[in-house]
């Protein structure tokens, strides 16, 4: 492939990148600054708790390399191709694209960012996403190549930041709120995740990472905290199990907490409606 055949395939690959994001209303990328804070756990849940809402939502699993949204929904079947574009996987009734359905079981993925990047490219590209008010992407952990294209191509318009109560964890999510800034994504929120063990037997709550990191590092850089989730064993049995939690446990502390988050997401979407008009 020449240099004018490789510019062509370029414009042609951005036309269609276009197409589908001018397609999607509202697009939120869920960060966290080190892995196992239940990022994924957040993101699928966030997509159904707008799906309860009414929302028509998407879920694209950004993380190449680790990537679970497809073990956390029981998605194991392959790609389908029709007319030269990818159909998303559709679960309980939200769609949902993941490097899963590509890569063999047990088997890493080995790929510098460049090739990480082309398959996020092709995500948006040539999947048929259609019309969505919503479409979560799951990031990995740190600050690689996968955000940077996200950033770059599906133009997030909000970002939430997950992290645990810890210390440790908090240094981290700082990073992520600072790259989400540099990235130049307008609004910016904070998810404060395992935030307690809830007692399956006498419903109280065990503080296991302490209490109030996530509040305090939001107001320090003066962005929204959403909310606090806590740990709830029967979220971690039904993930493994492939079925979100807010779905199967609609009345319990977790879900509720989701309920709340997506509250204040949609009353942000609605003042900058009313602000624009």
């Amino acid at each position: 492939m020449n240099i004018s055949e490789k510019q062509k395939f370029f414009d042609e690959e951005q036309n269609r990148i276009s197409e589908t994001v001018s397609k999607i209303k509202h697009r939120i990328a869920v960060f966290s600054g080190k892995g196992g804070v239940g990022k994924t756990t957040v993101s699928i849940n966030l997509a159904y708790a707008l799906r309860l809402q009414g929302f028509s939502t998407g879920i694209l699993d950004a993380d190449i390399t680790g990537p679970n949204v497809a073990k956390m929904l029981n998605v194991d079947s392959e790609l389908i191709i029709l007319n030269e574009k990818i159909i998303p996987f559709e679960k309980y009734g939200a769609k949902m694209i993941s490097m899963a359905s590509l890569a063999q079981n047990g088997k890493p993925v080995i790929w510098r960012g460049p090739m990480r990047s082309k398959i996020i490219n092709q995500f948006l590209a040539d999947v048929d996403w259609g019309k969505l008010d919503y479409l979560i992407a799951d990031l990995p952990p740190g600050t690689g190549d996968e955000i940077l294209t996200i950033a770059q191509q599906m133009k997030p318009d909000y970002a939430v930041i997950v992290t645990t109560p810890q210390e440790v964890s908090i240094i981290d999510a700082e990073r992520a709120i600072n790259m989400a800034q540099k990235l130049e994504i307008r609004y910016i929120g904070v998810v404060e995740n395992m935030a307690g063990l809830v007692c399956p037997h006498c419903s109280g709550t065990i503080e296991l990472f302490g209490s109030g990191g996530g509040n305090k590092l939001a107001d320090k850089y003066n962005i929204q905290f959403l909310g606090s989730i806590p740990i709830d064993i029967d979220a971690r049995i039904l993930g493994d199990k492939g079925k979100p939690i807010v779905l199967e446990k609609p009345d319990c502390e977790v879900t509720n907490s989701f309920k709340s988050i997506v509250n204040f997401i949609e009353e942000h979407y609605q003042k900058e409606l009313t602000l624009q008009q």
